[in-house]
C-alpha cells in the first residue's frame, strides 16, 4: 500500500484544510466516471482521505503505519478493505457519514448532498472614499441588482390565497433518498426535499411573480456607514444586505471593500497623519509660530529657534481616528527650511557676519 500522504500529494505536517483540498483535486482527476479516470487510484485516495481526515485514525497511522495497531487497514477490516462502512447491499455500499467530512466533498463534486433552506449568498462590492471621508466616516449608497424576497408572496413561494398540499416529490416526508453511483458502489444519501425544502408541503399554485422561488431580482439601493479610520483594502460586512435566502432563510451579507483615495497634502502612517511645512531661513534660525493645516483645519505650531531642515514635530490628537476604538493618532509635521537662492549684497554681508560669530 502506498503512503497515504504521497497518495494525496501532501506532507506529514499538512493541515486538515490542505488534506481536504488535495483529496478534492485528486478525486476529480481519478473518478472512474470521467475520461481518463482510474478506478484503482480513486479507491486508494478515498482510503487515504478517510484515514488522514480523522484525527484519531491519522495519529494511529502516523504511529503504526496503518489505521490501527492491528494493521487492519481502512476501517479496521481484515487485509485492508472497506469494512468500516456498513453492510454491502445489492453490490454497493450504504454510507452513513453522520454529517460533514466526505459527504460534503462528494456533494461538491457530484451534485448530491444535504441542502435545505439555504442562507442567501454574500455580495461583494468596491467603494471609493476620499481621505476626508476616511477621517470623519461617511454614509454611502450603492445600487445593487440582487435577489430579494418576493413582495407578491412575501417570500413564501405560493400565490396568495393558494392552499397547500402534500409534496408530490417526498410524499410529505420532507426528505428524499438519493443514490449516488461511485466506483465503491451505490452510495445512498438522505437529503432535504428540493421541492418543498423539508416542509413536506407545497402550494397548489406557485407565485405568479417569482414562480415559486420566493424571491425576485431587483435593483436595490443599499445605504450603509463606512466607519472613520478605515484603511484601503479593508472590508466592512453588513449583515442581511446580501442575496435573499431560500424559503425564508436569512439573507446573505454585503461585503464592502474600501479604497481610500490619495491626498495631495496629507499621507497616512498607521493612525498618524503626515505632512510637510516650508519655513524660511530666518524662521528656522530665530524661531516663530506658524499655521499648520490639519485634517480638522489650521492650528498654530511653535518653531523653536535653531530648527534644522528635516526635523519633525508632533501635534497631538489631530491624526486618524482609531478604528473600532477610542482616540486618534497624531499629526506629524516635517519642517523643510527654504534656503534662499538669490541674495542681495546686504543679505550676503549679514549671513557672512552670522557665520563669523
Amino acid at each position: 500500500m502506498a503512503d497515504y500522504y504521497d497518495l494525496l500529494g501532501v506532507d506529514k505536517n499538512a493541515s486538515q484544510d490542505d488534506i481536504k483540498k488535495a483529496f478534492r483535486k485528486a478525486a476529480h482527476k481519478h473518478h472512474p466516471d470521467k475520461d481518463g479516470g482510474d478506478e484503482k487510484k480513486f479507491k486508494e485516495i478515498n482510503e487515504a482521505y478517510q484515514i488522514l481526515s480523522d484525527s484519531s485514525k491519522r495519529a494511529q497511522y502516523d504511529q503504526f503505519g496503518s489505521a490501527g495497531p492491528g494493521g487492519g487497514g481502512f476501517g479496521g477490516g481484515q487485509g485492508g478493505g472497506f469494512g468500516g462502512f456498513g453492510g454491502n447491499q445489492a453490490g454497493g455500499f450504504e454510507f452513513n457519514f453522520g454529517g460533514g467530512g466526505a459527504e460534503d466533498i462528494f456533494s461538491e463534486m457530484f451534485g448530491g448532498g444535504r441542502r435545505g433552506s439555504a442562507r442567501g449568498r454574500d455580495i461583494q462590492v468596491g467603494m471609493s472614499i476620499t481621505f476626508a471621508e476616511m477621517i470623519s466616516g461617511v454614509e454611502k449608497k450603492v445600487k445593487i441588482k440582487k435577489a430579494v424576497s418576493c413582495d407578491h408572496c412575501t417570500g413564501a413561494g405560493g400565490e396568495p390565497g393558494a392552499g397547500e398540499k402534500s409534496c408530490d416529490t417526498c410524499k410529505g416526508a420532507g426528505r428524499v433518498q438519493k443514490v449516488m453511483r461511485t466506483m465503491l458502489g451505490n452510495i445512498a444519501q438522505e437529503a432535504i426535499c428540493p421541492d418543498c425544502h423539508g416542509k413536506g408541503k407545497t402550494f397548489e399554485k406557485s407565485c405568479t411573480v417569482c414562480g415559486g422561488d420566493g424571491h425576485e431580482i431587483k435593483e436595490v439601493e443599499e445605504v450603509f456607514d463606512i466607519p472613520a479610520g478605515i484603511q484601503s483594502g479593508q472590508t466592512v460586512a453588513f449583515g442581511g444586505k446580501g442575496m435573499a435566502g431560500e424559503n425564508g432563510a436569512p439573507a446573505g451579507d454585503l461585503h464592502v471593500v474600501v479604497d481610500v483615495s490619495g491626498n495631495e497634502k496629507f499621507q497616512r502612517e498607521d493612525n498618524n497623519v503626515v505632512s510637510d511645512i516650508h519655513i524660511t531661513f530666518t524662521q528656522a534660525a530665530l524661531g516663530d509660530k506658524v499655521s499648520v493645516e490639519t485634517v480638522e483645519g489650521e492650528v498654530k505650531m511653535k518653531i523653536p529657534a535653531g530648527t534644522q531642515s528635516g526635523e519633525t514635530f508632533r501635534i497631538k490628537g489631530k491624526g486618524v481616528p482609531r478604528l473600532q476604538s477610542f482616540g486618534r493618532g497624531d499629526h506629524m509635521v516635517t519642517v523643510v527650511v527654504d534656503v534662499p537662492t538669490k541674495l542681495t549684497r546686504n543679505q550676503k554681508k549679514l549671513i557672512e557676519k552670522l557665520g563669523e560669530s
